[in-house]
Formats: C-alpha cells, structure tokens, sequence
C-alpha cells in the first residue's frame, strides 16, 4: 500500500477513501470483537454485562495510552517523511518501542492497584467489585503487549498503511469467536476461567497481532536504517515522543472519564440500567467506525503534508473529511433510531435492560452527525503537533460542561434516566459549533507561523 500512494500528491478524495476504508474495516473487526465479549458476557449473566460495562472506563486507560503513543508516533515519522528524514524516522520507531514499554510497566502497576477505589466509585458493591476484577486484572497485565503493538501500527500509519492493522483486527475477531468459549466454559484439559476466560482470550489475540506487526515493520522501507543499537535510549527523541502523546493520552483518557461519569449518574437508576447502556454503547461503536477511521486518514495525511508545508491541502483534508463523516452519521443515524430495541434486544433477554438500552441509543442517533467535528478536529491537532488543543477541547466537551450540566439536571433537579442523555446531546452540539469557529482561526495562525519559520 505505501508503494502506491503519495499522501503529500494523489487527490484528497482518492487518500481518503485509500487510507479510511481499510482503517474502517479494522475497527469495525475490533467493535465486532468487543461485541462478540459482550454476548458472550450475557451468557454468562446480566451481571457480568454490567461488569464488564463498569470495566471499560478503567480498560480505558490503556486505550488511551496505546492511542497517545500510536498518534504520537504516527504525527512524528509522517513530519519527518514529509521533511524526507528517513533515518532519523527509523530510529524514533525503535525510541517508540522503548517509550511503549516503559509507559506499559507504570499502567500495569497504577491499574492493579487503583481499580477497587473506582469500581466503588462507579456504585459497585463487594461481589461486583470482585466479578470485574477477575476480567480486568488480566487485561492490565496484558498491556506491554498492547502498548508494542499500537507504536508498531502508528509507524505504519504514518506510511499510509492502514491494512496491516486492519489484517490483524480482522484476525483476531475470528479468534476471539473461538478462544472465549474454549476459556469461558473449558474444554478437554482447558478449564473453565468464566468471564476471566475473555480476557485471557483478549491478551492471546493481541500477542499474536503484535508479533504480525512487528513482521510488517520489519519488511518496510524504513527496515534500512533501522539497527539494533537504535534501541538504545535516546533522551531527546523520548522526550519528544512523550510531550506529543501526552495531551493525547489524556485527551483519550477523558473519554474515559467522561464514560465514567455518565456510568455515576446511571448508577442511580440501578445496576440494569448500567448493563443496558453498557450493551448500547457497543452498538454506536460500530456506527462510528468510519468516523475512527478518517481520524487516522487525517492524521496520516495531514502529518505529511504538515512536514511537507502542504497547507492547502491540509485545509481541504479537513472541509472533505468533515462533509463525508458528518454525512454517514446522518444515515448511521436513522437506523440507530428506527432499530434500536432489535440492536440492543440482540445482547440480552433482560427487559429492564433492553429498555435502558434504547433511551441511550435514539438519543445518541440525535448526536451522531457532530462527532465528526471532534474527532476530524482532534486529528488535526495532532497532525500540526499541537496535542495540547485536543486535551482543552477533551476537558470541556467531556468533563467539565457535561458533568455541571448533568449535576444540575439530576442531582438538583431530580432528572429521570433519560435526561442524562438529552443533557449529553446538548453539551454536544454546542460544544461541536463553537470547535467549527475555532479551528479556521487556529490553522491561520499555525500556517502564518510556520510559513514565516520556513521563508526565514
């Protein structure tokens, strides 16, 4: 794929469609992945949903921590392709690597040791507490594995291959059909692990992924430069590494804890209510997923074109990014509406929960066509290396407003289960106008200080 496709030089449509559809794909694998952990979950109880929903603002550290070190990696070797650098970007993939084990050792210890507070938190009592902990401790001791393999997919990325990852998503859902009841239940001299059968499923599946893309890397242009001793650690190029994915890693990490206070505020309707959103939110996953997937085409090509002082396209990767996703959420939109008891009615039996799950996911249909604004926006951020724009924008849109206006509505003002929502849709579309003011000021301004950096 990187042979044929030029992201400073072939049309903004052709990359986009090129770079977006295999990323897409991929993440539409893995939201089949994480949905495929969620029925499996319901066969093993309404309780266990509500684990493992109660599990993924915590699980969401490492999230974010992987998708902080893949931007990072992905916005630092596409500017310095863009500057025709390639030397110095083979060893920032081994200086990656390094960082991603280092970051990996500290998420471990902090994640083993804090999810009992926050489980608690979350409303848990002593036996939802201990159910969640059988899945969520394998998983933090998993994530080495996970960290390796997203700083291997973003020097892909930063190449324009999307594929490879795609690939390894792709696989690892086959095998994850397979792994979970051979863990859940047992077989032959396999025994039964119950719901800590799907993370050691989770864990196997990313191994075998990380080593496929170790073997990618190892087969890229950029092998030529790459060493053994460009693994030794490099001071500067860590530092730079950990200044561009730290405002990244936190921005994500604030989708965390936006999940985790809505989780607080649905904690007061029940621990059913907790499960049907848990299963819900599954769902709108996998409508989002072109929206993912142009997020990494406008990294990629913006990160490039950057390096590259290619502005104007910079300006028209984001008007055609925007117009597509905003396009596609309108449409996701309608069948989220129209079908939400069938989709969520495909998790669980449980009445109280389907119905939990269909407030959330019509409201969410009504807030889809603006999550292309955030998501296209924060690409572009992290594509100018301005990181530090997406943690403000993290902090308003996902904790600071909403979590006011949702302690007024329900708190004060004794709101039902589905106003949470309505409130969520509010903060939503407002915050998503003002993100469109914004950012025509914002790109005059980095391209007029970096147009004046280059002439002198």
């Amino acid at each position: 794929m990187s042979k044929s496709i030029k992201l400073t030089k072939d049309p903004i449509w052709y990359l986009l469609r090129r770079v977006t559809i295999p990323a897409s794909t991929g993440s539409l694998f893995q939201t089949f992945y994480n949905l495929v952990d969620t029925w499996f979950a319901g066969k093993i109880s309404a309780e266990a949903i509500g684990a493992i929903a109660k599990s993924f603002p915590i699980y969401f550290v490492i999230v974010a921590v992987g998708v902080g070190i893949s931007a990072a990696t992905n916005a630092c070797i596409g500017n310095l392709l863009g500057e025709k650098k390639a030397k110095k970007a083979s060893l920032l993939i081994a200086q990656s690597v390094v960082f991603a084990v280092t970051i990996s050792t500290i998420v471990t210890l902090v994640g083993l040791n804090s999810s009992n507070f926050l489980l608690s938190i979350l409303g848990s009592n002593e036996q939802s507490i201990r159910l969640t902990r059988e899945y969520l401790d394998i998983i933090f001791y998993g994530t080495c594995i996970v960290l390796i393999q997203t700083s291997l997919n973003g020097t892909l990325n930063a190449q324009g291959d999307t594929r490879s990852y795609r690939n390894v998503l792709i696989f690892s859902f086959f095998l994850n059909i397979f792994l979970n009841p051979l863990f859940i239940w047992g077989y032959g001299i396999v025994p039964a692990f119950g719901i800590s059968g799907l993370a050691i499923a989770t864990v196997i599946s990313q191994l075998i992924g990380a080593l496929y893309l170790l073997y990618k890397v190892n087969s890229c242009k950029l092998k030529k430069y790459l060493k053994i001793k460009c693994f030794i650690p490099k001071i500067g190029l860590i530092k730079e590494l950990f200044e561009q994915s730290l405002p990244i890693m936190f921005s994500m990490l604030l989708i965390g804890v936006g999940i985790f206070n809505v989780l607080y505020f649905i904690g007061q309707f029940g621990e059913l209510a907790a499960a049907g959103y848990g299963a819900a939110l599954r769902i709108e996953q996998v409508f989002l997923l072109p929206v993912i997937g142009l997020n990494t085409a406008v990294l990629s090509i913006g990160g490039q074109n950057f390096g590259a002082k290619n502005f104007d396209r910079i300006r028209e990767l984001y008007k055609k990014a925007l117009l597509f996703g905003s396009f596609f959420m309108i449409c996701a939109g309608l069948i989220i509406f129209f079908n939400a008891e069938y989709l969520v009615s495909l998790f669980t039996d449980n009445a109280e929960v389907i119905k939990h799950g269909v407030v959330y996911l019509q409201i969410a249909a009504l807030i889809g066509p603006i999550y292309p604004v955030f998501f296209i926006t924060t690409a572009v951020f992290q594509a100018l290396k301005k990181p530090i724009y997406s943690l403000y924008l993290s902090i308003l849109r996902l904790t600071a407003f909403p979590f006011l206006c949702l302690w007024y509505v329900i708190i004060i003002r004794g709101g039902d289960y589905e106003d949470i929502f309505y409130t969520i849709m509010v903060t939503n579309w407002i915050m998503g106008f003002a993100v469109l003011v914004f950012i025509g000021h914002f790109l005059n301004n980095v391209f007029k200080q970096n147009k004046k950096l280059f002439i002198s």
